[in-house]
């Protein structure tokens, strides 16, 4: 985000406010009238005080009464419109952030991903949002009410005696200057306290996913340190924020007491000189005492109003991070799955070394070719490519002759299935985890075939609720082959022309494997097919086996024939041979 002024910043954010400028407009038209109420009490006191007490006006001892209990009806009313009003916009403003933060969320491309915490991004969306509200609403009205508080105060002031009112603005250089002072460190607070935030989800959501790990090693001592000094960062910052802003008020407050007492002393001179009137006399000191009320708030609400725009900035962060580029042109329809990739060279932000380097491949329409090599040797890394999760440096990829960058993403990735070691359900039934996405208006016997077709009905059919089961929280209620029974019945479903099967089957016992091979059989039958393991006995069917290592291509051909050739192939092949036996 390019760095903005706060009033750049300020006047973005009210720009969520726009759409619902009648309600907005309502909640300032009733802050208003509270404020009109205000001004009216003490003006009100002078008549009545001159009518009653000393010229024993009949008709104002009746009607003042009468008068006071109206004005603080209009209040009530103003004060309920307004604060009613006033949430409603503020709610809205923020869910409609949280939702334009969601949508980029899911449009950022992998490599923001690779990056980010996943803790910040979710305080993002839950803590910082909410911060805003108070800059988008409640600071406007504060502002407009006490505002105009002071503004009918001092005109009510003024018109009494202007001179002893001038005193009053002594004091306003001074006043400035310290909110000046103080809304700087507030907004630092800010910016640091939502980080630490940021922090803490971090470190809860570490707990929480690896809480087996936590409790098998016996780290609960260090992770609970470590949520300690998070919580206690984030205390510290929020407590600086509090002395800050405990500051700021009484500061300001008794740089207006001092005005106030001079006025004050200089008014009760006049009064005693009968230079007054005792309605006036009480009206002027009555003004000048409802005057602090609304000058404690106006100097209170830059703590409120640099807190929002601090979360502002850390909201426009993500909304304004650049989305995956989408400028192809071209809906291909279904693919026949060829699949080209010349001279490509990939190298991820930050890295050393090339991921990738200068791959050269031809995979034919129905082929299943397998990618085989080291840890790090770049087999995910190619075949993040084919859907474009990442982009190469260099060289091109063409899917049927085209050039995956001149196709819409939707087209590339409909015509794209994957089944990974790591496979991401949600919670939901059974039945929405197969048909998800795209494929969620299908039939119920079009989930049933996909179902049976990738051995999943066998322990479907034991659950209490069959297709309608809950999964929990990514899977958590079923065993693993279960999971990839699911993610493959997933891709049956979508009838993707490409598959990539990443490990599809490295973590699961044998009997488990068997029933997920049986079903990814099935699954490759007819597709294009990029196949990447580490146990080399399940890839000796490929059509061909392509060996990486260090991000180049070093070997190409059949089981049979790379055993032969006694190579980097033959090699590993004997190394996973002696260690199984």
């Amino acid at each position: 985000m390019k760095n903005m002024t706060s009033a750049q910043l300020y006047l973005r954010l009210l720009g969520y406010v726009k759409p619902y400028w009648r309600e907005f407009t309502a909640s300032v038209l009733g802050i208003a009238l509270v404020a009109i109420t205000e001004v009216v009490l003490p003006i009100a006191i002078k008549p009545f005080l001159d009518g009653t007490f000393v010229r024993k006006d009949p008709m104002m001892m009746k009607w003042i009464p009468i008068g006071i209990v109206g004005i603080f009806f209009l209040r009530g009313l103003g004060s309920f419109l307004g604060s009613y009003a006033s949430s409603w916009v503020g709610n809205k403003v923020v869910q409609d952030l949280r939702g334009e933060m969601f949508r980029k969320i899911l449009a950022l491309p992998t490599s923001f991903f690779d990056n980010s915490m996943t803790g910040n991004l979710i305080s993002k969306i839950t803590f910082d949002v909410t911060q805003v509200t108070n800059a988008a609403t409640q600071v406007v009205n504060v502002l407009v009410k006490d505002s105009l508080t002071v503004v009918g105060l001092l005109g009510w002031l003024f018109f009494l005696n202007w001179k002893l009112t001038l005193i009053t603005f002594i004091m306003a250089p001074p006043i400035a200057y310290v909110v000046r002072i103080f809304n700087v460190r507030l907004r630092r607070m800010s910016w640091q306290s939502q980080a630490a935030m940021g922090e803490i989800n971090n470190v809860l959501q570490e707990a929480i996913e690896a809480h087996k790990v936590v409790k098998i090693f016996g780290g609960r001592q260090h992770e609970s340190k470590r949520f300690f000094d998070a919580t206690n960062r984030f205390r510290g910052f929020i407590m600086k924020q509090a002395v800050a802003g405990a500051l700021n008020v009484p500061i300001t407050q008794l740089l207006v007491a001092i005005a106030t007492a001079v006025v004050i002393y200089k008014v009760t001179l006049e009064a005693s000189a009968d230079q007054t009137t005792v309605g006036g006399f009480v009206s002027f000191i009555g003004a000048m005492l409802l005057l602090s009320s609304p000058l404690k708030r106006l100097a209170g609400v830059s703590e409120h109003l640099q807190r929002g725009l601090a979360a502002s900035e850390s909201v426009f962060d993500l909304i304004d991070q650049e989305a995956e580029q989408d400028t192809g042109a071209i809906q291909l329809g279904r693919a026949r799955g060829d699949l080209v990739f010349e001279n490509v060279t990939l190298q991820y932000p930050q890295a050393e070394g090339e991921a990738l380097s200068n791959i050269s491949l031809h995979i034919r329409p129905g082929e299943t070719v397998a990618l085989v090599g080291q840890s790090g040797s770049g087999k995910t890394s190619l075949a993040n490519l084919i859907p474009r999760f990442y982009q190469p440096n260099s060289g091109r990829i063409l899917l049927d002759g085209h050039d995956i960058d001149q196709l819409k993403l939707s087209s590339l990735r409909a015509n794209v299935g994957i089944v990974s070691q790591d496979v991401s359900l949600f919670n939901d039934t059974i039945a929405a985890n197969i048909a998800y996405g795209a494929q969620a208006g299908l039939s119920e016997a079009q989930i049933l075939e996909a179902a049976e077709a990738a051995h999943a009905m066998e322990f479907i059919r034991a659950l209490p609720d069959g297709m309608n089961t809950l999964v929990g929280e990514n899977g958590v209620r079923l065993s693993g082959g279960q999971r990839q029974r699911l993610a493959i019945a997933r891709s049956l479903l979508k009838n993707a022309p490409v598959l990539i099967l990443d490990e599809a089957t490295s973590a699961l016992d044998t009997e488990s494997e068997r029933a997920v091979q049986e079903g990814l059989e099935t699954l490759m039958t007819g597709r294009t097919t990029i196949v990447i393991a580490h146990r080399l006995s399940t890839i000796e069917k490929a059509d061909r086996i392509v060996v990486l290592d260090r991000g180049e291509i070093v070997e190409t051909g059949t089981h049979a024939e790379l055993v032969a050739r006694d190579g980097v192939y033959s090699k590993l092949h004997k190394l996973q041979f002696s260690e199984a036996h």
